[in-house]
């Protein structure tokens, strides 16, 4: 599962003559509050099949359950860093927080499909504000570079290992309890972690004039939104209908009025140069495109085990712990390799495996066990995500000014989370509407059958092909050797 690391944006490091005491205390608390956000991806995706039947969602409509999260925490990600900075990083956080847990309840007690995404779509507002938050607490907090790069460290460790623990968690939950407490349970958790927080960490907030790119934020989450609608709305109403054509049609109205916003405004959301680089410019394409196929895959890849091999939830979860288990494994290796080769040979190594893992799936069928073919591409698949994800914060950050590192190092995961919006939407479209094809031409029993299985290895193929133009673009734009890395201790600072 992909990790949700979120990164302050211009968050100064505050020099002290004493550090301050409390400062790991403030460590559990900002690595528990990162822990609940990364677990709310894949915590969810496991308990989704019990969800929809529990609320009658359409097979079109589902994907708007890990959407509405995805998109939300994407779209507002850089501006939620500028929240936090100018209103207090501590009372942001604690006030995210919070807002997280009441978004947690609301979508528990959902009583129906729009309750939930709607739920979905606010605990993704409030992780965009607390992710930044936590990791500029963080910087401010740990000033002496030893015990930053430790700090660091145990952060990383969190977000990567919390995936895992969502799958496994979430397969409990919804197996013995109900697919609700995947969501009740971050209520006592966000608010004990918020009283945590009056006690132990210290406020900062940067310092200068105030600007919030409103009209900026605006325009891009609405067009993002528009996109994402657009490609559900081709499921029912086909990609040539009038409100498919519309919706896409506002999506790249809105986009240009936030290029043109951007290009124009004194303090912009997304500053133009930061992405115009060829080397950033690629990392952040390519972070698009994994994002895209690689949160499909995660949800065909549920529906499989539980709907065609009638896998419990829990089992669920523990078939997708290799996955996780190669992302750490490979991420460990990557990151001992990346000063000695760079980031393009590891990044271009790492999507060609991807893409090797991807087609593996397409192969699976109605009798297919998951040792023969489930397990095999996890391994393989994994393995290359964890060479690509280590080196796209150092290659975001090649040749970026100090003013824009922080916005810099954010897009690597905003990118990610607005192309699993994406990809969950389209993916899920094509899946919808292959098997529909299939049943249209194929009858019988054994068709119903066989029917989803067809479309989740036609999205598998779609994903392949997204991660084949990631590879190409890779090769094309990235031309950044282990000579142009940023400097480690910056990299500890922002990353």
């Amino acid at each position: 599962m992909a990790t949700s690391l979120g990164t302050p944006l211009e968050a100064p490091v505050v020099v002290r003559d004493e550090p301050d005491p409390r400062r790991f205390r403030a460590l559990g608390v900002i690595a528990i509050a990162q822990l609940m956000i990364v677990l709310d991806a894949s915590v969810v995706t496991i308990a989704l099949p019990s969800a929809q039947r529990a609320l009658h969602i359409s097979l079109a409509n589902r994907q708007w359950a890990l959407t509405a999260y995805t998109l939300a925490f994407g779209g507002l990600l850089l501006i939620g860093g500028r929240i936090a900075d100018f209103m207090g990083r501590k009372r942001m956080f604690i006030i995210s927080l919070l807002g997280f847990a009441a978004a947690s309840a609301l979508g528990g007690l959902a009583q129906d499909g729009a309750m939930l995404f709607g739920a979905r779509a606010l605990q993704g507002a409030f992780a965009a504000v607390m992710a930044p938050a936590s990791l500029s607490l963080l910087t401010v907090t740990f000033t002496e570079p030893k015990e930053r790069a430790r700090a660091f460290g145990v952060y990383g460790a969190v977000a990567g290992g919390g995936a895992a623990i969502g799958l496994v968690l979430g397969g409990l939950l919804t197996q013995y309890a109900s697919w609700r407490w995947t969501l009740l349970i971050n209520v006592p958790i966000a608010i004990v972690t918020a009283v945590a927080t009056v006690r132990e960490v210290k406020e900062s907030r940067a310092e200068g004039e105030v600007h919030y790119d409103i009209p900026g934020a605006l325009t891009v989450t609405l067009g993002l939104l528009s996109l994402v609608y657009g490609f559900t709305r081709a499921e029912t109403d086909g990609w040539g209908s009038s409100t498919t054509l519309l919706l896409l049609a506002a999506a790249v109205v809105l986009l240009v009025a936030f290029v043109i916003i951007e290009r124009s405004t004194a303090a912009p959301l997304l500053p133009l140069r930061v992405i115009l680089d060829r080397n950033r410019g690629g990392s952040f394409l390519a972070s698009l495109l994994v994002g895209l196929s690689l949160f499909g895959m995660f949800l065909f890849l549920t529906f499989y085990l539980q709907g065609t091999l009638h896998y419990s939830a829990l089992k669920s979860g523990f078939a997708f712990l290799p996955f996780s288990a190669g992302i750490i494994i490979s991420a460990m290796l990557a990151s001992q390799a990346l000063p000695r080769v760079g980031p393009r040979l590891l990044m271009t190594g790492g999507l060609v495996m991807a893409v090797l893992g991807m087609l593996w799936f397409t192969q699976i069928g109605l009798h297919t066990s998951y040792v023969a073919h489930v397990l095999p591409a996890e391994i393989v698949m994994s393995m290359g995500m964890g060479f690509v994800f280590v080196p796209f914060s150092s290659s975001a950050l090649i040749g970026v000014a100090p003013q824009d590192a922080g916005v810099a190092s954010a897009l690597v995961n905003a990118t990610q989370q607005v192309g699993g919006s994406m990809g969950t939407a389209l993916l899920n479209t094509v899946f919808a509407s292959a098997t529909a094809s299939y049943l249209a031409s194929h009858h019988g029993p054994l068709a119903k059958v066989l029917a989803p299985v067809h479309g989740y290895t036609t999205g598998f193929e779609i994903g392949s092909v997204v991660l084949c133009i990631a590879v190409v673009s890779t090769i094309l734009l990235i031309k950044a050797s282990r000579r142009d890395l940023p400097a480690t201790e910056h990299v500890g600072a922002i990353a």
